[in-house]
């Protein structure tokens, strides 16, 4: 999130804080669909319409999961667009001169973590596991977070607004989607 070069440590820092990790749902799910989830994180995407066919394909009670995973997929950018209003509303000034995501290739930067936190937890959903995080990968980030300074409470404030604005999409009908916003938002508190 800065303008000068980054460091060698920073880009080691940015390689490994590879947030999700698939590992422990080899106790419920085939290796072609984990391969199908891995490769999706690989490319740093969300599930295309083809991997929740596959996904769901592989395992069909997880029907109602994929269709909320690909509404948000397919809302993502209004919903980081809403998340962002909440930080600038909590933390007027904060991309101003003097303010933490100054200058605005460092406020551009917290976005797209919040699109990539939102990818992320889409993951947990589609697959039903509140499990979907790498212990390395967040403490990498966390390090990262820390060499940038990154302002972490409107990080938190941020992934809070990407929850709230996801659940106001989500149907009555639907099965609760927040546990898997709140396993996020807990580990990223614990970066403090």
């Amino acid at each position: 999130m800065s303008t000068s070069p980054l460091s060698e440590k920073v880009r080691e820092l940015i390689r490994n804080s590879r947030i999700v990790s698939f590992a422990s749902w080899d106790d419920t799910y085939s290796t072609d669909v984990i391969q199908c989830f891995q490769a999706a994180d690989d490319e740093s995407r969300y599930l295309t319409d083809e991997d929740l066919s596959q996904i769901q394909t592989g395992v069909p009670e997880t029907a109602a999961s994929l269709a909320i995973a690909q509404a948000f997929r397919d809302q993502a950018s209004a919903i980081v667009d809403e998340a962002r209003s909440q930080v600038l509303e909590t933390f007027p000034g904060i991309t101003q001169a003097d303010g933490d995501l100054y200058p605005a290739e460092r406020a551009k930067a917290c976005w797209r973590d919040f699109w990539h936190f939102l990818r992320c937890i889409t993951y947990g959903i589609a697959g039903q596991r509140t499990d979907y995080t790498s212990t390395d990968g967040l403490h990498s980030m966390q390090l990262l977070y820390q060499e940038l300074q990154v302002p972490l409470e409107a990080m938190v404030v941020g992934l809070e607004g990407i929850k709230q604005a996801s659940l106001k999409r989500s149907e009555a009908s639907t099965p609760d989607v927040a546990p898997y916003f709140d396993h996020l938002i807990r580990e990223l508190k614990q970066f403090r």
